[in-house]
C-alpha cells in the first residue's frame, strides 16, 4: 500500500513538472514569435520608408521644373530623406521619418501655388503614388505598435514576466508620431 503511494506521489510530481517544462517552452517560443513579429513589422516599415524614398526624388524633380525659386524646400527635402534614410536605430528612424513627413507636407504646399503643375499627369501620379504609400507605411506603423503592445504585455504579465526575466526578454519601444503631428490641423477659408 505505501509503495502505491509512493508511486502514485512519484507520478504526479513528475506530471506536474512535466507540465511545467512544456508550459516554460510554449511560452518561450510565444516570445520567439513575437519577437520575430516585431522584426517583420519593422521591417515592413522599412520596405514601405524605402519606396518612399525612391519616389522622392523624381517628385522633387517634377516640381523643381515648376518652382525654380523654391530652393529651399527642395534642400530641406533631401536632407529630411538622407537623414531618414541613414537612420540606425528605431528612436532616430522615428524622428528622422517624422522630419520627412513635415518636409513633404511644405513640398506639397509649394505645389499648390502652382496650378499648371497640379494638373500635370506625371505630377498627379507622383503624388497619388506617395499618398498610396503614406497609407501603407500608416498601417505598417499601426501593425508594429500592436505587436509591440503584445509582447510588452507578455513581459510584463505573470507568468509569462518570469519566463521573460529569465530569458532576457525585454520591452520594446513603440514608433510615436511627432509632437507637430499630434496637433489639430486648422482648416482656413
Amino acid at each position: 500500500m505505501i509503495e502505491l503511494i509512493m508511486l502514485a506521489v512519484i507520478a504526479i510530481v513528475g506530471l506536474t513538472v512535466f507540465g511545467g517544462i512544456i508550459a516554460l517552452i510554449l511560452m518561450y517560443n510565444n516570445f520567439i514569435g513575437m519577437k520575430n513579429r516585431i522584426d517583420n513589422a519593422w521591417a515592413q516599415i522599412d520596405v514601405q520608408t524605402k519606396k518612399r524614398y525612391d519616389l522622392i526624388p523624381n517628385l522633387v524633380e517634377t516640381i523643381k521644373g515648376y518652382a525654380k525659386h523654391e530652393k529651399s524646400v527642395f534642400e530641406n527635402v533631401t536632407k529630411a530623406r538622407s537623414a531618414a534614410m541613414g537612420a540606425q536605430n528605431m528612436a532616430d528612424k522615428a524622428k528622422s521619418e517624422n522630419m520627412l513627413t513635415n518636409t513633404l507636407k511644405s513640398l506639397f504646399a509649394v505645389a499648390e501655388n502652382y496650378p499648371d503643375l497640379k494638373a500635370n499627369q506625371n505630377f498627379l501620379m507622383l503624388q497619388e503614388e506617395l499618398s498610396g504609400i503614406e497609407s501603407k507605411i500608416a498601417y505598417a506603423r499601426q501593425f508594429y505598435n500592436d505587436t509591440v503592445m503584445r509582447f510588452n504585455q507578455a513581459t510584463e504579465m505573470f507568468p509569462s514576466n518570469i519566463v521573460a526575466g529569465i530569458f532576457g526578454f525585454k520591452a520594446r519601444e513603440y514608433f510615436q508620431a511627432a509632437e507637430a503631428e499630434r496637433k489639430a490641423v486648422k482648416v482656413k477659408f
